[in-house]
């Protein structure tokens, strides 16, 4: 064979056999997820309170974590422009606080974007591959994804293929979030399970293993058009994915919790989950992000009441 297909044509099938290894031990090993115990833990760590000295510290961690979301058919460009600038304003009459992480818009929105945030540390993150449901074809998929990349965008937010998920096809799963991976090229790749879709918490461990191993930077739990969304007991089961793909690699995945996310109390709870689960390591932009829009308005006010000690009403923060 090697005679036939010379060095790299060798390489190659190794490769793919190590791959195929590897998915066959990942679904044969699948970690059963006791849902009773994950209650437990979920209830147990929403018990904590952050010190009052640490709060506004946490409050403002949390705010940095955010990425400010439109992602709505009635999408313009004047409300693309506006959610850049909350995002590098979010209350001037507060000095000293830390932008969001990035924005996150639709592809076609990416150019507005990028010049209403130049000169700002605030990235900017689009979806892709026919974002919400995925149906449609991996050629589609792919040139979505690079012509986002192309656009300006450092961070793609892709969907899974739940319904091949949903029927055991964790292959094509798989191969797409490798091929949509290495169409990101330099930009960071989050990968969406659209957990409510998942119907258990086994297959929420299943995808998130499923994502990493594919080559996710991030996993994360909702696109935000399916209820539920985002919870504190499937994101405790993907942060545990994530610890032990850690342990067993030595690579360190973001998680990103989206969709219904409000207020700044149910954030503080996710940080504290990922500070017990994870460690601080991960208690960043870099690896921690919140989907979201509502809930900086909640943080500024928090914040706010924290500078001043009065509750500003939300009318004084802008409505997105």
């Amino acid at each position: 064979m090697k005679d036939r297909l010379g060095d790299s044509g060798e390489n190659m099938i190794e490769e793919i056999r190590a791959k195929a290894v590897r998915r066959m031990s990942l679904f044969t090993n699948a970690v059963g997820i006791d849902a009773v115990g994950i209650d437990e833990r979920v209830a147990r760590l929403n018990a904590r309170s952050i010190k009052k000295s640490s709060k506004l510290q946490a409050l403002k961690l949390a705010l940095s974590m955010v990425d400010l979301t439109t992602l709505e058919a009635r999408d313009t460009a004047g409300k693309v422009k506006q959610l850049c600038q909350k995002a590098m304003h979010p209350c001037d009459a507060v000095p000293g606080l830390p932008t969001p992480a990035a924005i996150c818009v639709y592809p076609n929105f990416i150019s507005i974007a990028k010049k209403a945030l130049k000169g700002s540390s605030v990235k900017i993150a689009s979806v892709a591959t026919a974002f919400p449901s995925g149906m449609s074809t991996l050629k589609v998929k792919l040139d979505e994804t690079r012509w986002a990349v192309d656009q300006g965008a450092n961070e793609i937010d892709m969907v899974i293929s739940r319904g091949k998920f949903l029927t055991g096809d964790y292959a094509f799963v798989s191969d797409e979030i490798a091929a949509v991976k290495e169409a990101c090229g330099p930009a960071h790749l989050k990968v969406i399970l659209e957990t409510g879709e998942l119907s258990t918490l086994d297959n929420v461990r299943l995808a998130s293993d499923l994502a990493m191993e594919a080559g996710a930077d991030f996993i994360k739990t909702s696109t935000g058009k399916v209820q539920p969304a985002a919870t504190l007991p499937v994101t405790l089961v993907m942060l545990e994915a994530i610890r032990d793909y850690y342990y067993k690699t030595g690579k360190k995945i973001g998680m990103k919790p989206a969709g219904g996310i409000q207020t700044a109390k149910t954030a503080l709870q996710y940080l504290v989950m990922v500070r017990e689960t994870l460690g601080e390591g991960w208690l960043n932009p870099d690896y921690f992000r919140f989907g979201a829009s509502v809930l900086v308005n909640d943080l500024l006010r928090q914040i706010v009441k924290e500078h001043t000690g009065v509750y500003q009403s939300l009318d004084y923060f802008t409505k997105d």
